[in-house]
């Protein structure tokens, strides 16, 4: 390998080792509570009186994108939430919920119309989770996103364990083989039931539980007492 090309290399996963440990560990001990955003807790707490009738309808869009999962085969479960999910608005979370980093919930994303890279993928997760899509073959995705420069987050889905998995990007409509983004990196993945660090493509370490990430603990708390479809 050229010298170029082997310096390249090392000092990419020497980024991604850096990045993955600074997204990890700062958020075991650094987590924002709902009490620390009024505008989370009012979308919690009432969000069609919050955001109106409207709000009420995408409940609804969403509540009939679920019933519908009977007829659908997986492929057509990930085109459907896919593009449903992708109409929301993207917003950084510093100017929607007025907080650094705040992870919202599904019903959060739709009752305000906006949401982040995060939020996109949390919502994709645990809808085709209602769909009848197994844990085991759905992991939410720290990336970097090569073109922008910058941590991002997917949703991949596996068909069978340790086949190159399918990316739901908020940033791309389509649907493609995650073999086929090379403009994303992957770092460390998770799902409900476990915490995987990326070493490189196609190669990744179990590195523990998912309680590791107190977002997510937080999140899937706020989801449980909220009322899914």
């Amino acid at each position: 390998m050229p010298a170029f090309h082997a310096t390249r290399k090392r000092s990419a996963w020497r980024w991604l080792r850096t990045l993955a440990w600074s997204l990890l560990y700062p958020a075991c001990v650094s987590v924002v509570s709902a009490e620390e955003s009024p505008q989370a807790i009012l979308a919690f707490d009432n969000p069609v009186q919050q955001y109106g009738s409207i709000a009420r309808t995408r409940l609804e869009g969403w509540r009939s994108l679920i019933d519908a999962a009977r007829e659908l085969t997986d492929l057509e479960k990930l085109q459907r939430v896919n593009e449903f999910f992708n109409q929301v608005t993207f917003v950084n979370d510093i100017d929607h919920w007025g907080v650094e980093d705040y992870w919202a919930t599904p019903t959060q994303l739709l009752t305000s119309n906006g949401g982040d890279c995060e939020d996109f993928s949390i919502a994709k997760y645990f809808t085709l989770r209602q769909m009848g899509i197994p844990a085991d073959h759905l992991r939410l995705t720290y990336v970097k996103a090569l073109k922008l420069n910058q941590a991002h987050m997917v949703l991949t889905y596996f068909k069978t364990p340790g086949v190159d998995p399918l990316v739901l990007d908020n940033l791309v409509n389509g649907i493609e083989k995650a073999s086929n983004r090379d403009d994303l990196l992957p770092v460390y993945s998770f799902n409900a039931e476990g915490l995987w660090l990326a070493r490189e493509r196609g190669n990744e370490q179990h590195i523990g539980k998912p309680e590791r990430l107190s977002r997510w603990q937080e999140v899937v708390a706020r989801i449980n007492t909220e009322q899914m479809p």
